[in-house]
């Protein structure tokens, strides 16, 4: 990899960042004291970021997008993750598993997704099936041609503004000496289906206006025609389209600590204590010098597992590493950042304590810190067969 970015990507992390200070900024305190993104704000977003091209720059070209390179999305999402997630979900990044549709679905699903017509949401968890994806009990079992829907998925983020969903539904069982096994299925479901409701979820204290909902299935019927990718093939589809979501929280892990080290740099040298700044004391000066080595380190192993994504280069070790870290540095930085401000880093007169809370959930979804690291052990020991 090269480290340093040629013109074209200085242009691209510049757009975003003014994008973000200039669009997003003004709004994060309205959406932080009421828990909403008014319609008027979500569209303006969307309509801009139309207007600037970067509407699905994470699609190819061959449906025509940006086409972005990993790498180079990979700095759109550092440059997003310094604003409210809330607010920034509008900017639009689709789900690239949607690059798996087929016939009528490119119509119906894939291109107005991709042209900001219609909305996506990712739904996959479950209240006793988290982590182990295996575990999930909504099914689907045949019925009069069709697929017969029941059970709950939960923590499902933007479901609020979804006008379609893409879900994760176990459509069958395999014995195996390791016991009864899941097979898994994806299935495209609209809003308004009968038998599929969407219902509020839980009041969460990280990012605030990014809602998560419940979902439930009360033997709603769903057609072939619905299913993304083949029968039982959820896994492979999972596998094929879904690794770049933990690149996502890696890089926008990264940005998010940019913008609070800013803060604290900023605090440590105009905030006069015994009559000099107090980046003068090792105490504090120290403790700057270890967030930006750590978000520094965070932001290349990110770029760096893009980069072996965009060579076609096995990333999987380095991807979950990049995303256990990132997730793990924001926690301290924001962390440091609240010491170095003191009893103001807790005030509402300061972002800070926002950062803070939103920073805990990172190291959470889209696969745990404990996920990531069993991710990162077994490709060590596979290597030696063990």
């Amino acid at each position: 990899m090269q480290y340093g970015l040629n013109e074209e990507q200085e242009m691209i992390v510049s757009t975003v960042r003014s994008f973000v200070e200039k669009e997003i900024y003004p709004h994060e305190e309205l959406v932080e004291r009421t828990g909403e993104v008014p319609h008027e704000i979500a569209q303006d977003i969307k309509n801009k970021t139309l207007n600037l091209g970067f509407y699905a720059c994470n699609f190819p070209e061959s449906v025509g997008c940006a086409g972005l390179s990993h790498l180079d999305f990979a700095l759109v999402e550092r440059e997003l993750g310094r604003g409210s997630m809330a607010l920034n979900h509008f900017f639009g990044r689709p789900q690239n598993i949607l690059m798996a549709c087929e016939g009528d679905q490119k119509e119906r699903y894939l291109m107005p997704a991709v042209r900001g017509e219609r909305m996506d949401a990712l739904a996959m968890t479950e209240p006793g099936a988290g982590s182990d994806i295996r575990g999930m009990k909504c099914a689907a079992v045949r019925n009069g041609g069709d697929w017969v829907v029941n059970g709950t998925k939960h923590f499902i983020s933007g479901a609020d503004h979804a006008d379609f969903f893409i879900v994760f539904i176990a459509t069958g069982e395999d014995d195996t000496p390791k016991g009864p096994k899941k097979r898994i299925t994806a299935f495209l479901v609209d809003r308004g289906t009968p038998g599929f409701t969407i219902r509020d979820g839980y009041k969460s204290v990280s990012h605030r206006g990014y809602k998560n909902m419940i979902l439930d299935f009360d033997d709603c019927r769903l057609p072939d025609a619905q299913v993304l990718g083949q029968v039982d093939g959820g896994f492979e589809v999972m596998n094929t389209w879904l690794y770049a979501t933990r690149i996502t929280v890696a890089t926008m892990s990264v940005g998010r600590a940019r913008r609070v080290f800013d803060y604290a740099l900023s605090y440590a040298a105009e905030r006069e204590q015994f009559g000099q700044p107090i980046g003068k004391f090792q105490g504090v000066s120290f403790q700057l010098a270890d967030m930006i080595t750590e978000i520094d380190g965070a932001d290349l192993l990110t770029l760096a597992a893009a980069d072996l994504l965009d060579k076609g280069l096995p990333s999987n070790r380095e991807i979950a590493s990049a995303k256990l870290y990132a997730s793990e540095m924001l926690g301290r930085v924001t962390d440091a950042a609240i010491q170095i401000h003191g009893g103001m880093g807790l005030m509402d007169d300061f972002p800070l304590e926002r950062f803070w809370r939103d920073a805990r959930v990172e190291r959470i979804w889209d696969g745990t810190s404990e996920i990531q690291r069993h991710i990162i052990s077994r490709e060590l020991l596979r290597a030696l067969g063990a």
